[in-house]
């Protein structure tokens, strides 16, 4: 056995110069790049014009003729450059996405991608369809993807919006939906003043509490308006060791005096809101905060102000910012004529400021106002020295609802599909059972008939055809390029039928072997096993490879295998087309939906298998190859062998029709697969020729079972 598990080494020479060969071929005619200026003004024309490349963020500024001094209107960028979040296939997608000045899609349009379903499968009509629904949605929206297994869409609703999905693609669409919202926010974060979404939940809003009259005093005891003081002193200490130090005179003399106390308070709290601005005041100012901007009342007294005389009322005021979580938020003058508080005589300063709805601020995270004080020295040329001082704003919890943080993409898939997961899991359970103790159903032929017609019917209707859990050799050369990439295997969790079906096949190899997958729950497998039970039924005659030629041939798939991984790891697109050997997809995902060349190849797959016995398992399938080399995990020989088999018991070798038992009686758990006829045979005395003997002798005989090794043929 040692000689035919390592015998092919050498076959694979001549498999590495074809190898070669396709990789210099496929580079010869393969151009990969990147969308110029050009590229992008084809695609927006007058009155748009398209600026030149940004530096702190790799997007196309779009301007307008119509509106010439109002800046940009729009973004376009590829999400390549900014989100390369490997797809199914283990390669990013590239789509050219274009947004307004206010975050609103513009277009999303598809520049490539390697997604085995879009590429020949569905073909990408599907995708293209998929991504102009973006189109007038907002990023200030909850944009998720529908799922198409059972699940009704939603419609949209307030601040939430469905996008319908795409059958027998679900983990690809919801790759692209997250690559067009990460690629899209990044511009916004830097571009538009969009604030970082933190821990994912969104944010917080104002909960609807019983109005309660307060004075100014009872709010600030209550933490609804915030203040905090600096006196000479500590800002001269700002200053130590600069050009300004010592430049203020009054604060050398007066140290302990206050320079400047600071207030905020968040206005959008009818408690904070209407307390500060009165009643006629609040309620004229309501009307601004119909959007959900934020507005924040700030004042000072002391010798800072915050706006001198030469501030434009409506702008933003230079000496002061905020940010959250360390990124900048805009903020702009609403009206001063509402920060007038007459209770408030010793105000030095006051304005009413407010942030864009759109800037993704969250009040129930604290924030950082940030003032700017200025000190000059010289006349002619002066040296300006500037610092800062902050305060830290968070409303009390009392006065706002926290959302629940959503479920990540990923896990939302999973609650999807959830039903399906259960049909399956409980499916998996009762195999595990009968592969663990399958006496009793394969002594009587007739019921481990019945049993596995059924278990091959459910494997393929339902877990191929329906739930799309074939698994294929594409999620080895996926996961290949996904880690030689360095982008981890996370778009695994996107696909949670498939996940669960690798992780118990993974299990499966230590206890079974490759069979427990490819004899029970590979739905082209299952396919052709059907082919084949039509084929004898119409009586077309079997051909049985002698076993050299048959083992000669199934070292093919480790060749394959090895061209396949190589290619994936060395030139990621040559394996896009080379995975097509399998006709997974062409049968399964896609039901036969595809172009004719590849209906061809599959269909004459399924024809080879009418007249030798799974001829595409047995002798090409890469996955299967695979599978058998993680079956060396396996650490006992599960199916049970006694001294009189191959010697000179022929019975159970005839019966297999995957010649996976030796002459000598041996079995071969690199072919096998699990049907369990030799195990009903062994059982069953009506049928095994040793135990027949025996009966018919009047002989009470102990069977001895051997003793075999872990791997390879049992002696």
């Amino acid at each position: 056995m040692t000689g035919m598990r390592f015998g092919i080494i050498p076959g694979l020479r001549a498999e590495a110069w074809l190898t070669a060969l396709a990789i210099l071929l496929y580079c010869a005619g393969t151009l990969a790049g990147e969308l110029d200026k050009s590229a992008i003004e084809r695609r927006f024309q007058p009155p748009l014009h398209v600026g030149e490349k940004l530096r702190e963020v790799p997007a196309w500024p779009l301007t307008s003729e119509l509106t010439p001094d109002a800046g940009p209107v729009g973004y376009v960028f590829e999400s390549i450059d900014l989100a390369p979040i490997p797809g199914f296939e283990g390669t990013p997608m590239n789509l050219l996405v274009a947004s307004d000045a206010g975050g609103k899609f513009i277009d999303v349009e598809v520049l490539r991608q390697h997604e085995p379903v879009f590429l020949a499968g569905l073909g990408p009509g599907p995708l293209h369809d998929f991504v102009k629904q973006y189109q007038g949605k907002s990023l200030k929206q909850q944009i998720t993807v529908s799922s198409s297994y059972g699940n009704t869409r939603p419609a949209d609703s307030g601040n939430r919006v469905v996008l319908d999905g795409v059958a027998k693609a679900t983990a690809s669409v919801r790759i692209v939906n997250q690559s067009v919202l990460a690629a899209a926010l990044a511009v916004a974060r830097v571009r538009l003043g969009f604030a970082n979404p933190g821990s994912g939940a969104p944010a917080a809003v104002v909960k609807p509490v019983p109005f309660e009259r307060m004075d100014f005093e009872s709010l600030l005891q209550r933490g609804y308006v915030q203040r905090i003081s600096f006196s000479n002193a500590e800002i001269e200490k700002l200053f130590a060791g600069t050009e300004a130090a010592g430049a203020d005179e009054e604060a050398l003399r007066k140290p302990d005096d206050v320079y400047v106390e600071i207030y905020v308070g968040y206005l959008n709290p009818p408690n904070i809101g209407q307390n500060l601005l009165g009643d006629a005041a609040w309620a004229k100012f309501k009307t601004y905060l119909l959007d959900d901007r934020p507005a924040f009342w700030i004042a000072t007294r002391g010798r800072y102000v915050l706006a001198d005389a030469s501030f434009v009322p409506g702008t933003a005021p230079p000496r002061l910012s905020l940010s959250q979580n360390e990124l900048p938020i805009e903020l702009r003058d609403a009206n001063r004529d509402y920060a007038r508080i007459p209770a408030l005589g010793n105000i030095g300063s006051a304005l009413i400021l407010t942030a864009p709805a759109l800037a993704g601020l969250d009040p129930g995270r604290a924030m950082d106002f940030n003032f700017t004080i200025s000190r000059s020295r010289g006349m002619i040329l002066p040296v300006v020295t500037q610092k800062q001082i902050s305060l830290r704003y968070a409303p009390p919890a009392e006065l706002l609802d926290y959302p629940p943080k959503p479920p990540p993409e990923w896990l939302q898939a999973w609650q999807g599909r959830l039903p399906d997961l259960i049909i399956i899991g409980l499916a998996l359970l009762l195999l595990t059972g009968i592969l663990l103790k399958p006496r009793s159903i394969s002594v009587k032929p007739r019921t481990l008939f019945l049993f596995r017609t059924g278990f091959l019917a459910f494997t393929l209707g339902f877990i191929g055809w329906y739930a799309q859990g074939q698994l294929s050799i594409v999620q080895i050369t996926g996961a290949i390029k996904s880690v030689s990439a360095g982008a981890g295997l996370k778009s695994f969790l996107y696909d949670p039928v498939s996940l669960l079906l690798i992780a118990y096949t993974l299990v499966s190899l230590a206890v079974w072997g490759r069979g427990a997958f490819c004899g029970w729950r590979c739905p082209f497998g299952a396919l052709q096993e059907f082919v084949g039970m039509l084929a004898r039924g119409l009586r077309v005659p079997q051909w049985h490879m002698p076993i050299r030629l048959a083992r000669l041939l199934a070292r093919s798939r480790y060749a394959i295998l090895g061209l396949l991984a190589g290619t994936a790891a060395l030139v990621p697109l040559a394996a896009e087309r080379l995975v097509e050997v399998e006709p997974f997809k062409t049968s399964i995902t896609v039901g036969f939906q595809r172009e004719w060349p590849y209906l061809l190849w599959a269909v004459g797959l399924l024809l080879a298998g009418a007249f030798v016995y799974k001829f595409f398992c047995r002798y090409i399938c890469p996955l299967g190859a695979a599978l058998t080399l993680g079956g060396r995990l396996r650490r006992w020989n599960w199916l049970p062998r006694i001294e009189a088999c191959g010697q000179p018991c022929q019975r159970c070798r005839i019966a297999c029709r995957y010649d996976a038992i030796a002459p000598a009686g041996g079995i071969d758990y690199d072919e096998c697969h699990q049907c369990l006829d030799c195990v009903g045979i062994y059982h069953d005395t009506a049928r095994c020729g040793p135990k027949l003997l025996f009966a018919a002798k009047g002989k009470t005989v102990r069977i001895h079972p051997l003793k075999a090794k872990p791997h390879g043929l049992s002696p």
